[in-house]
């Protein structure tokens, strides 16, 4: 056997032992002996994504699909590393090119679904995840992916068929059992309740994956609600909540400061206004997740000169990109501070063109990351043209929806939410922002109180849809037939018109909720506002 041979066996090996490290220092061998085989750039560029070297990862899969093209394998790990690089218009551009391919093994498929899914282009997801299920229909992992894209799709009934058809596969598949509680309301006539709680006592306490623990509480949680059993509702809450908790690293006085230095930076005399960049493309529709913000999204969007972007963390990283720090979170003090004095035409310009060409077919878009009021600042600033809206609801309420729901595991915004006085002190910390933003930007942001909206939908409607400059169409009363995807947490219930059941749902909790009333009265907060 050839020194190559041996070095090239001896590569692959390692690559399949998943021996990452080792995999990247024999790749580099390889080249040098045979700089032009696709492959190893392919194994250096999977072993680099893994170990979170993504310009690394980047460059060696960028050369894999040029020497070899014809590769759909190589073109959807080259659009998975785009996704992790935040690159979304090249993700997507990427996985066009390796669908159009005609890939035919299952994993290279799932890649492509997962990105689509990622990029939000949910309706070629469902394509994808359609065929990767027709080739293993066995695998319960690629059903469940599916019924997620059919979510976001809108496509409910469907997608309940794939959670069961999971579920039937792999019982034990904990996310599908959320998921499938929240996918409707639940009766007394058909519910899963009985089934969760077998489930709950089968699992191992032990288990250092909490994944089983909270999933299945939160679902119980959900149902129990449902069912009107509130007491029991809320211990199945706090008993998920609480192990997930305990595997994060969440500290309040670190969102604190960064709420904090938020405020020092934008406050006179040390605030700097600049032009900006002249644009009224962007609408932000921001707020505590769970107050109406997909709500108010759907109403701006079913305008015909307004399209939903979704929930983009672009604005986020154009100001980290331009701060220059090199801190591994996407906001922190840090970064705050370095962000200070920004070029602000070349901030506002830097977003917009990082939401091309998901944006730019209509006159204006949405952009309805909630957490984009701790930007607020910024962007006023650097796009002096667009509008922001912001949704207040009922502080008990939003901090009872926060803590009821399990955000996105990976999300840098959304530690608090694993305990219900957390939930609350952060709700103050936003309370205070919002004050804050008012007093140094006044008539920037229009404050739309959820409670508001909920019983008088035409006006309420109809006073937004002005402060966004647009004249008034009656397709923004009908949101519900809105046919964009929504991959929030509200994707079931935006399919739906306007309901009234989640005003002052937190009084049917009773007693149970007084520390929190407590911990907000205190802080001069009226919860009955």
């Amino acid at each position: 056997m050839t020194d190559m041979s041996l070095l090239y066996g001896q590569l692959c090996d390692a690559f399949n032992q998943r021996q990452w490290g080792q995999a990247l220092e024999l790749a580099g061998k390889v080249r040098a002996i045979t700089p032009r085989e696709p492959s190893v750039y392919y194994i250096a560029g999977v072993s680099s994504l893994e170990i979170k070297n993504i310009p690394q990862a980047l460059g060696c899969l960028k050369m894999a699909t040029a020497l070899a093209p014809e590769r759909a394998d190589y073109g959807a790990q080259l659009a998975r590393v785009f996704t992790f690089a935040n690159l979304y218009r090249d993700a997507k551009a990427a996985a066009d090119r390796a669908w159009r391919l005609s890939p035919g093994d299952a994993s290279t498929l799932d890649t492509l679904g997962v990105v689509y899914s990622q990029v939000g282009s949910y309706d070629s997801a469902v394509e994808v995840f359609r065929k990767v299920v027709s080739l293993t229909p066995s695998h319960a992992p690629y059903r469940y992916n599916l019924a997620t894209a059919l979510v976001a799709a809108g496509r409910l009934d469907e997608a309940e068929q794939e959670i069961d058809a999971c579920l039937a596969l792999d019982p034990r598949y904990w996310r599908a059992h959320l998921t499938l509680a929240q996918l409707r309301r639940q009766t007394p006539a058909s519910n899963h309740v009985e089934r969760l709680g077998e489930l709950l006592k089968s699992v191992d306490a032990s288990d250092p994956d909490p994944s089983p623990l909270v999933c299945l509480n939160l679902a119980l949680s959900k149902e129990y609600e449902d069912l009107g059993d509130y007491p029991k509702a809320l211990e199945r809450l706090v008993a998920g909540k609480a192990v997930g908790r305990a595997s994060r690293n969440y500290s309040p006085d670190r969102d604190a400061r960064i709420f904090e230095a938020i405020t020092a930076s934008f406050s006179h005399p040390a605030k700097t206004q600049g032009t900006g960049y002249a644009t009224a493309e962007p609408i932000f529709v921001m707020g505590m997740p769970r107050t109406g913000t997909t709500l108010v999204e759907r109403i701006i969007s079913s305008h015909p000169d307004v399209q939903s972007a979704g929930e983009l963390l672009n604005f986020a990283m154009s100001i980290k990109q331009m701060s220059g720090t090199t801190s591994p979170a996407l906001i922190d003090v840090e970064t705050i501070e370095q962000a200070r004095d920004l070029d602000w035409a070349k901030l506002g310009e830097m977003y917009l063109s990082s939401t091309r060409p998901g944006t730019g077919q209509k006159p204006h878009f949405v952009d309805k990351l909630p957490h984009n009021f701790l930007y607020a600042g910024w962007i006023s600033n650097a796009l002096p043209g667009a509008r922001m809206i912001c949704l207040r609801r009922n502080p008990m309420d939003t901090c009872l929806s926060n803590f009821r729901q399990l955000f996105a595991p990976k999300s840098p915004y959304f530690d608090y939410s694993f305990d219900l006085l957390d939930t609350g002190r952060y709700f103050l910390l936003f309370d205070e922002l919002m004050a804050h933003w008012r007093k140094e930007f006044p008539g920037r942001i229009l404050e739309v109180c959820y409670e508001d909206l909920v019983e008088n939908q035409e006006s309420m409607s109809r006073g937004i849809i002005e402060f966004c400059g647009l004249s008034w169409d009656e397709a923004c009363l009908r949101f519900e037939e809105n046919p964009s995807a929504v991959a929030t947490a509200s994707a079931v219930q935006v399919r739906a018109p306007i309901y009234r059941s989640a005003l002052q749902r937190w009084k049917k909790y009773g007693a149970q909720l007084q520390p929190l009333q407590d911990l907000l009265e205190r802080a001069g907060v009226d919860v009955d506002s």
